[in-house]
C-alpha cells in the first residue's frame, strides 16, 4: 500500500475512542410508497472519534508526534478496532479453524486471509490485509500447518508446497485496520495541570 506506515497507533492513545462500521446506501421513496434501497459501498468503512479522550501531557505529546510523523492525512497506519480485531469473538481464543482460507487445487500456493460475517442467510467476506505479526495459525484438513509464510503487509498466506486438491484450508489470526487521520489537525484542551483533553482527532479506515 503506497503512503502507508506499518505502525500501529498505540493502544493507550485510542482507549475510549468512539466509532464503528459505517455503510453508505441510497434510499428512494417511490410514488407507490415503497422504497428502492441500494448499497453505494460494497463493504463497511470504519470510523472513530478520539475527541473526548483525556491524556497525560506525555501521552498527548506522543499522539501529536504520531500525527506529525504521519503527515496528518498523508500516510496511513494500523489501528486496532476495539470491537473487532480477532478471527474469533473477543472473549475467545484464536484457533486455526476460525476462518475459511480456501480450498486447495494442487497448484495454488497463495491465499488471502479473510473474515466471514454471517447473520441468518446473509454473509459477507472481509479481506484482512493487516494481520498482526506472529498471530496467524493455519490448518489443512483440520491439522496444524507449519510450511507457510505470511505477508504481514497484505494478509496473503503462501505455502511452501501447494495444498492438495480438495484440501480444506482454515486460519486464525489477530488483525489491525488500515486507517488514516480524517483531518489535517488535532486539537487539545487543558483539563487540569498535566492533563489534556483531545477535542478533535478523527480516524477513518482506508482500503487495504
Amino acid at each position: 500500500m503506497s503512503g502507508f506506515h506499518e505502525i500501529r497507533l498505540p493502544l493507550a492513545l485510542a482507549f475510549g475512542a468512539a466509532g464503528g462500521p459505517v455503510l453508505a446506501s441510497s434510499v428512494v421513496r417511490l410514488a407507490s410508497g415503497r422504497e428502492s434501497r441500494n448499497a453505494r459501498w460494497t463493504s463497511a468503512r470504519r470510523q472513530w472519534q478520539l475527541g473526548g479522550l483525556k491524556l497525560r501531557t506525555d501521552q498527548a505529546q506522543e499522539l501529536s508526534a504520531f500525527f506529525e510523523a504521519r503527515g496528518g492525512r498523508v500516510f496511513g497506519f494500523r489501528f486496532r478496532d476495539p470491537v473487532d480485531w480477532m478471527s474469533c469473538a473477543p472473549s475467545g481464543g484464536i484457533a486455526a479453524a476460525d476462518q475459511a482460507l480456501g480450498i486447495g487445487d494442487g497448484t495454488t500456493t497463495s491465499f488471502q486471509l479473510t473474515k466471514h460475517y454471517s447473520s441468518g442467510e446473509a454473509s459477507f467476506a472481509r479481506v484482512i490485509a493487516k494481520p498482526v505479526d506472529g498471530s496467524v495459525v493455519v490448518a489443512v484438513d483440520g491439522e496444524a500447518a507449519s510450511g507457510f509464510d505470511v505477508d504481514w503487509t497484505t494478509g496473503v498466506v503462501t505455502f511452501e508446497a501447494a495444498p492438495a486438491e480438495g484440501a480444506v484450508l482454515t486460519a486464525g489470526f489477530e488483525f489491525d485496520v488500515p486507517a488514516r487521520f480524517d483531518a489535517d489537525k488535532i486539537e487539545f484542551a487543558v483539563e487540569a495541570p498535566g492533563v489534556l483533553r483531545v477535542t478533535h482527532a478523527a480516524v477513518v479506515e482506508i482500503a487495504g
